[in-house]
């Protein structure tokens, strides 16, 4: 699995915050660019605490969710939604009738950063 196999050896403790980072009690903060992306060994100790988010050539983060149906999906992504305006981060998304698939990424960087996993964290809160 892309996980171990890109993680081996990374020690949590040697990036800044660590395992003990808190992401429900962050904010988005705004990304103008001109920041670089996550390196590949600063992003495992964030995803390790967003259970089921899945690494995409360490330049995305992305989780399907179901549901019973449309209605349901349909609910969930309006919530979603909400809650990205709130944090003025914004996910790609689609709905495949009973199932939500987002994509997070910091488009303004090209990458990850600190705020894809706040948002994976808060969208999580959601289901």
């Amino acid at each position: 699995m892309v996980r171990t196999a890109l993680f081996q050896g990374v020690n949590p403790g040697s990036i800044p915050g660590g395992a003990a980072m808190d992401l429900l009690s962050k904010k988005c903060i705004p990304c103008e660019g001109g920041t670089k992306p996550f390196e590949p060994e600063q992003i495992k100790p964030y995803l390790d605490q967003v259970k089921g988010w899945n690494l995409v050539r360490a330049e995305k983060i992305f989780k399907e969710f179901k549901f019973k149906g449309f209605k349901e999906a349909l609910a969930f992504a309006n919530k979603v939604g909400a809650l990205a305006e709130e944090e003025g981060h914004h996910p790609d998304f689609a709905i495949l009738y009973n199932k939500v698939i987002l994509n997070l990424w910091t488009h303004a960087i090209g990458g990850l950063s600190e705020n894809d996993f706040i948002m994976a964290a808060k969208i999580d809160q959601i289901k």
